[in-house]
């Protein structure tokens, strides 16, 4: 007893760390709780209401300073040690999507909502209510441990990651603009977001870009009219469109070099004309670019409208290019710094051999506005039990998505660890 009690006095970082894991085990039936409320009662992007208020109600029983209606509907709250030292910014997001859940589960959802003037069922079919669980229980760890901190912790409960609806604003853009990462200034931020197709107790984490930047753009290509059987009496868009797309593809696979810089040009959507027989006068083209890092963005940006205007100058069309069309996310770019300086809490906290190098993705995350003003590092964490196999595991944005409760409790121990030891090291 009097060795370990000297281990423990030499190395009072193990012995915080046995405390956070002894406290999230005590309060893992709470988080559970939480994350069925939540589960069963989702909320679309900028209408979270309810989910709002049920956090907000949490924080303030912690003692917290909260402020509610950021980004109309966005939770904000500090933990203030009263000692001096950085502030640690933790993320979560709240908002549900138009799915119907399929899964049989005695907390599913039969919520319904209105998404862009339609009636649709609601369902968290992206795991947002375990990211809201996740956060709320290391909160209560780390108001417990108190005395242990220095300086600030910055709670963001944040909507409309999956996008605000139609004629709105919201998500992490809108709080940065309304000044979440100042008065404190964040010093660093960390965000988790679970894993459908990860084992339960797994992590991964890469540095540099994680998540792709999206850029959605149009082309609007009009030509000349014509009956379908005199086709030289016509511009023809649709001709045009299809050179188009084809030559777009061009852009990724002959000038991104595609070893270290991976990229994607999707079309989405073609629209034109209505008889088999009638060359119209217009087509409508909307599609997607996805980058992991800047250059290949500024590139395509640069080559998009190069081909667009090039192809439809061949054909004697003219051409409408809107990029970004509507929205715009930046790259998860997690820093290099400070994810080589926060490894070694992963490791601590998942074990070596649960922690994994992880490819990027090409799916977008608005994470990435937090991360364009200070440093920040976001993570997987595993939501797939065990004995299902990867392939078996149902994918994000379906109504068959499932992540089990079991993942959330290394969820609660990496958001209370990376804030720990970030403050012990900064």
């Amino acid at each position: 007893m009097k060795k370990l009690l000297a281990i423990l006095l030499l190395t009072p970082s193990l012995c915080i760390a046995n405390t956070v894991d002894e406290m999230s085990s005590a309060i893992e039936s709470k988080v559970v709780e939480w994350r069925h409320h939540l589960h069963q009662n989702p909320e679309l992007s900028n209408r979270e209401f309810k989910t709002a208020a049920y956090i907000a109600d949490h924080l303030k029983k912690l003692g917290l300073e909260v402020q509610t209606g950021v980004a109309l509907t966005g939770v904000v709250a500090i933990l203030d040690s009263g000692k001096p030292g950085p502030v640690v910014a933790l993320r979560a997001d709240m908002d549900g999507l138009p799915v119907e859940e399929q899964v049989d589960l005695p907390w599913k959802s039969t919520q319904r909502g209105m998404f862009n003037g339609n009636d649709v069922p609601v369902m968290h079919a992206c795991g947002h209510d375990t990211h809201v669980a996740m956060l709320m229980g290391a909160a209560e760890i780390l108001v417990a441990m108190k005395s242990e901190l220095r300086g600030k912790v910055k709670f963001f409960f944040q909507p409309a990651e999956e996008g605000a609806p139609e004629g709105e604003r919201g998500g992490a853009e809108l709080m940065v603009e309304e000044g979440v990462l100042k008065n404190p200034d964040v010093d660093a931020i960390f965000g988790l977001h679970i894993s459908a197709d990860t084992d339960v107790g797994k992590v991964r984490y890469r540095e540099g870009g994680v998540m792709a930047s999206v850029d959605p753009f149009k082309i609007v290509i009009k030509g000349k009219q014509a009956h379908g059987a005199y086709p030289w009496l016509s511009v023809d868009p649709i001709t045009t469109a299809a050179q188009m797309i084809m030559s777009v593809q061009t852009i990724v696979s002959r000038e991104i070099r595609l070893l270290d810089d991976a990229a994607v040009i999707t079309f989405g959507s073609i629209h034109g004309g209505n008889r088999s027989n009638i060359i119209p006068n217009e087509v409508e083209l909307v599609g997607t670019i996805r980058t992991l890092n800047e250059a290949a963005r500024q590139h395509i940006y640069e080559a998009l409208p190069r081909k667009v205007n090039g192809i439809a100058d061949s054909m004697r069309a003219q051409a409408t290019l809107t990029l970004p069309l509507d929205y715009s996310y930046p790259i998860t770019f997690n820093d290099h710094e400070l994810m080589a300086q926060m490894l070694p809490t992963l490791v601590n906290t998942a074990g070596q051999d649960n922690v994994l190098y992880s490819k990027p993705v090409t799916g977008a995350e608005d994470f990435s506005f937090f991360q364009q003003k200070v440093p920040g590092v976001y993570l997987w964490i595993g939501g797939k039990p065990v004995d299902v196999a990867p392939k078996d595991a149902p994918a994000h944005h379906t109504p068959d998505f499932y992540v089990d409760d079991e993942g959330m409790k290394l969820g609660v121990r990496l958001l209370t660890n990376l804030t720990l030891d970030y403050m012990a090291k900064s």
